[in-house]
């Protein structure tokens, strides 16, 4: 099983990344798939997730209507389209999948939001 981060970088607040999670190993369209992430000192917190049908989604309240999840099956793919960025949003992202009692996780990939 492979989850693989990309697309993480230095913005400027105001700015936009697009985060991108490649799966493999596992039946991608069978698993809820999250967006997580952890700042330096603090704990791990869920910022959005996705069912393994796709659709709306559901959020962390301090990003909602700035960030959307969305996931491509054919493509074994989730995706994080990050606007407005904010110094808060700072921190490392992670990719998780999860189905019953199993989950994954990748490495993650550090967003920087900094003037």
């Amino acid at each position: 099983v492979q989850l693989v981060e990309s697309g993480g970088g230095l913005v400027q607040p105001g700015g936009s990344l697009r985060l991108s999670c490649a799966a493999s190993g596992f039946t991608f369209s069978d698993y809820f798939m999250s967006w997580y992430r952890q700042a330096p000192g603090k704990e791990r917190e869920f910022v959005a997730g996705i069912s393994s049908g796709g659709g709306s989604g559901n959020y962390l309240d301090s990003v909602k209507g700035r960030f959307t999840i969305s996931r491509d099956n054919a493509k074994n793919t989730l995706y994080l389209q990050m606007n407005s960025l904010k110094p808060e949003d700072t921190a490392v992202y992670l990719c998780n999948a999860h189905r019953g009692s199993y989950y994954y996780w990748g490495q993650g990939t550090q967003v920087t939001v900094s003037s």
